[in-house]
């Protein structure tokens, strides 16, 4: 069969210079003198031998472990506290509140988060006090407006959650003997509705903030869903959120110790520009850049030292060059052979080749003074939102500009989610549950996470999972669903949060993007101009203000590496011209008719319109697309009590946030039964629904449900998605909402806050797969047509079997004539072709009864291997909703061998729809797969996923049928 497009095989790449000078030679090892990193020897320059010395010996208090008590003394509270931590944290540890994830908990502990709350230190030993030494007090991140006391005296006051505080307090120690450190944090809350009620404070003459529970949130710099949102409570929480230290530096009048309290290292092809493809065979240009507490000697200079992560060899080492220096900074840069290092790629994509950075900062006399390492990857990533070139529109790409990633130098197709705040309280959120949550990425076929604006800047360690697992994290600022204030303080604030975070993260190979927000485009600039089009203009600018004049040069600034765009869904640019001031303009609606433009995001809570696929959006590139569903019963029993669980009880409608409430508000359910009905009513019309006589296995079933039809209406828009590859879109990356749970409620998450998959998690990696076969049927003329996708770079060739079932499991022969028993195919790379069309009347049969199961084989190398694999994927097709359908017993059987340690189902009389393996409350399990059809007599062979001890009691196996089964 022909591929809708034709194959992209040779495509040219437009590659751009900056016009800096030539590169003369690549930096040897020994650029100056002194020391063979690869060989580790000395060399003697004239008659000296130079003897590198040790690092700064520099004092750090990591203030985790100096005891803390968390104060309220109005309210009579005074409880142990830990470091990191917040209110909530301890208050729950001390026995003063419940967990607040319980029941109502998110309204019942409303006081909390409207209250002060003071943490203080216990006598802080050890420090040393003399006029010799420098004394700072370092924070990581204060949760959000903090009043901050040394030996009892005010040392400063801060506003912002994100960024990093440091504070010279070398003089507080002289008359200090028994040190002790107090921060009082005020309610966030109550100080935003202040901000907001300032006089003469911006204000909006209509809604342009989705108000979830706390309003004014645009005011403040906090985590904005903390104010809660349609997914998650509304807990306001303040405390130490992020490490803190006291840095002591020894300084007299011929030397002076230094501390590096940030770096910002950045690997990129020379001559690259930002948002813009760069030359593949450029050498590597690497920057460095470190924040220094302290006074930089004059005369500093830098040492790079490149190994392997693995082994830790030493690939390459040099002086710096371009060395620049600030009372703060020293930056410097190296040229680095292309030839020596091994290229990082995402999951699915090639190996995440890692090495282990050394920066070191040397004094005129070749010292060390204060070093830094960080483990990084050579690899170019680029958002490409250039035109579409005449090549381009020669293989039948439509006109506009393009919108996709390239990772060094290979456009590829993005397949992931979205990744929220994994906990309304950061402090516990730990390295192992990220990496349970990683391998759940992983074993998902996803190679990309957005990782969500208005929540808060992801750890380094989330990342550093990322760059092992091969995700890429499409990052953004933490700003969303709101306008925000144009007063110089407040972009001064903004900007030193942006250049913290930027420096922070970016020397993460796995750091794809930086956007400044989300759905300010799609959505805030467009409520503008629906309730307000003679304001626009001047909404437009103050955007663009925050976007585009203050967060873009931080980004271009600080990395040569990663692009950047101001809103989540965006149209692209009209123009970017590194001539400009701002080198970006963006396009807006300034679109041509029959051109292509931008990414999309689609909801729509019509269910009749699922599975409609001339509904869904035509872009280049999908963000963001869901529906809501219920957790399993499993993971309710861990927040509800029993008299709770049912599936309109008051505390489930209070904790599915769905429509968002507006305001404070604990009976909300005017909005929150709009978001419950959507999910009944979608169940209801397609799906038979349980009536079952036993109350908790109802509302089980239920929940389920919900979940089967979360999964379907997925499928259907990501087989459409990637569909797109090989039509005129050119569509190249499908992001659905989302990833995971913060809490216990009714969402839009594939996995649970416990952990355990959601139906959906299993249809996502399945349709997620390499090569897939999908069906499109057109309801409303009976057209029928099923095609082959491959996101691989290479052509697989390989065979479609096709056979027709009624319920019962008889085989339909007589179809012959309409659906053939096979058909071969090839597909082109990233491409997808057409392999059978027919029209359902043409089948002359009863639809309600009759099922076509497809069966692919192909064959064909993933990329970046010579060796060819076999791809498998199979699907069902109903032409009718499953509630018409003709449903039968399939007498689904269960096993369990003990020598495998794997399960098998098999149907003995039917076909079996949506066959559900169920495990009980207190396990996390996953399979290999789960959510899948089944014909008669072909039994599964189901692995299950990870380490656990012996065989798990309690697996059940269901399928749709059961729902007609009263308990």
């Amino acid at each position: 069969m022909a591929n809708f497009l034709t194959a992209l095989g040779g495509m040219t790449f437009k590659y751009l210079a900056d016009g800096s000078a030539g590169i003369s030679g690549f930096m040897t090892c020994i650029p100056i003198l002194s020391y063979n990193c690869l060989t580790m020897t000395y060399k003697t320059v004239a008659t000296a031998v130079i003897v590198l010395s040790t690092l700064s010996t520099s004092s750090v208090l990591d203030l985790s472990r100096s005891g803390w008590t968390l104060q309220n003394l109005p309210l009579n509270i005074s409880v142990p506290a830990s470091l990191p931590s917040q209110a909530h944290l301890d208050l729950y540890a001390a026995q003063v509140i419940g967990d607040p994830y319980f029941g109502l908990n998110d309204f019942n502990l409303r006081w909390v988060a409207e209250s002060n709350w003071t943490y203080v230190s216990a006598t802080l030993e050890g420090l040393d006090a003399s006029d010799k030494t420098q004394t700072w007090l370092l924070f990581n991140g204060l949760d959000t407006f903090a009043s901050i006391e040394f030996c009892g005296r005010h040392v400063a006051a801060t506003n912002n959650q994100f960024r990093q505080y440091y504070f010279d307090v070398s003089d507080f120690l002289a008359d200090c003997p028994s040190p002790v450190l107090s921060l009082n944090f005020g309610s966030a809350p109550l100080i935003a509705d202040a901000i907001a009620a300032e006089p003469g404070q911006e204000t909006w003459p209509y809604s342009v903030e989705i108000a979830y529970e706390f309003v004014n949130r645009q005011f403040i710099r906090k985590e904005q869903s903390d104010f809660g949102w349609d997914w998650g409570p509304a807990f306001a929480p303040a405390g130490p959120w992020q490490p803190a230290y006291v840095i002591q530096l020894a300084s007299d009048d011929t030397s002076s110790e230094v501390f590096v309290r940030n770096a910002d290292l950045d690997i990129s092809r020379h001559g690259q520009l930002n948002n813009l493809p760069p030359d593949q065979g450029a050498p590597w240009l690497l920057n460095a850049s470190l924040d220094i507490l302290g006074s930089i000697p004059d005369g500093a200079g830098l040492q790079y030292v490149v190994a392997e992560s693995v082994t830790n060899r030493t690939v390459s080492c040099g002086s710096m060059t371009n060395i620049t220096t600030t009372a703060d900074a020293v930056t410097g840069t190296a040229i680095l052979d292309p030839s020596t290092y091994e290229l990082w790629w995402p999951r699915g994509l090639g190996p995440q080749n890692l090495y282990n950075v050394t920066i070191k900062l040397q004094d005129v006399e070749d010292r060390n003074i204060a070093s830094i390492n960080r483990r990084m990857g050579f690899r170019t990533i680029v958002l490409n939102m250039e035109p579409i070139n005449e090549g381009q529109l020669a293989q039948g790409i439509a006109p506009g500009n393009n919108w996709h990633f390239e990772i060094n130098g290979h456009e590829f197709y993005a397949k992931g989610s979205n990744f929220i705040p994994p906990d309304a309280f950061w402090p516990r959120v730990t390295e192992t549950k990220m990496r349970q949550l990683f391998d759940s990425v992983v074993a998902g076929n996803q190679n990309m996470l957005r990782v969500w604006a208005s929540g808060a800047y992801t750890p380094d360690f989330i990342y550093d999972i990322a760059d092992e697992e091969g995700v890429l994290m499409w990052s953004e600022f933490e700003f969303g669903d709101a306008l925000y204030p144009v007063d110089q303080d407040f972009f001064d604030n903004v900007q030193e949060e942006a250049i913290y975070n930027v420096r922070r993260v970016n020397h993460h190979p796995s750091l794809a993007l930086w956007a400044g927000g989300n759905e300010l485009e799609s959505l805030e600039l467009q409520l503008v101009n629906n309730t307000a089009p003679e304001e626009l203009d001047r909404y437009m600018a103050e955007y663009e203000r925050l976007f585009l004049d203050t967060l873009l040069p931080v980004v271009y600034a600080n990395s040569k590496s990663i692009s950047y765009i101001p809103s989540s869904t965006t149209n692209g640019y009209l123009e970017l011209n590194f001539s400009l001031p701002v080198p970006m303009i963006e396009r807006y609606n300034n679109k041509t008719p029959g051109s292509v433009y931008g990414d999309t995001d689609y909801y729509n809570y019509d269910s009749s319109l699922a599975f409609n696929y001339s509904s869904y959006p035509v872009g280049r590139f999908a963000n963001e697309f869901g529906y809501h569903s219920m957790p399993s019963l499993q993971t309710w029993q861990q927040a509800l009590s029993p008299q709770d669980l049912h599936f309109n009880s008051t505390t489930i409608q209070l904790r599915n946030h769905h429509y968002p409430p507006g305001g404070l508000n604990t009976s909300n359910f005017p909005n929150t039964t709009k978001g419950m009905g959507e999910m009944t009513v979608a169940a209801q019309r397609w799906y038979p629904v349980p009536n079952k006589t036993l109350p908790l296995a109802n509302f089980s079933a239920w929940c389920h449900t919900t979940q089967i039809f979360q999964a379907d209406f997925y499928r259907s828009q990501i087989a459409f998605y990637r569909r797109g590859s090989g039509f005129p879109n050119r569509q190249l990356g499908s992001l659905y909402w989302q990833l995971e749970d913060i809490w216990q409620a009714p969402t839009w998450a594939g996995i649970e806050s416990t952990g355990r998959w959601k139906v959906l998690h299993y249809a996502a990696k399945d349709i997620y797969e390499p090569v897939i076969i999908t069906p499109f049927h057109n309801s409303s003329t009976g057209d029928l047509e099923i095609y082959v996708t491959s996101d691989l770079w290479s052509p697989v060739a390989g065979v479609v079997a096709f056979e027709c079932y009624t319920w019962s499991g008889t085989p339909v022969r007589n179809l012959s004539s309409v659906v053939p028993a096979t058909v071969r195919f090839e597909v082109g790379a990233l491409n997808t072709t057409r392999v059978l069309a027919l029209n359902t009347a043409d089948l002359a049969f009863d639809l309600t009864d009759l099922v076509l199961y497809m069966n692919l084989s192909a064959t064909g190398p993933l990329p970046n291997t010579l060796t060819n694999r076999t791809f498998h994927h199979e699907n069902f097709f109903a032409a009718t909703p499953l509630s018409e359908a003709r449903l039968v017993d399939p007498g689904l059987r269960l096993s369990y061998s003990d020598t495998t340690g794997n399960f098998t189902v098999e149907a003995t009389r039917g076909v079996a729809a949506w066959v559900w393996i169920d495990y009980p409350e207190g396990e996390v399990l996953s399979f290999d797969s789960n959510g899948f059809w089944l014909l008669p007599g072909r039994g599964r062979e189901v692995r299950v996923r990870g380490e656990r001890d012996g065989r798990v009691e309690g697996v059940s196996v269901r399928s749709l049928w059961d729902n007609l089964v009263a308990e």
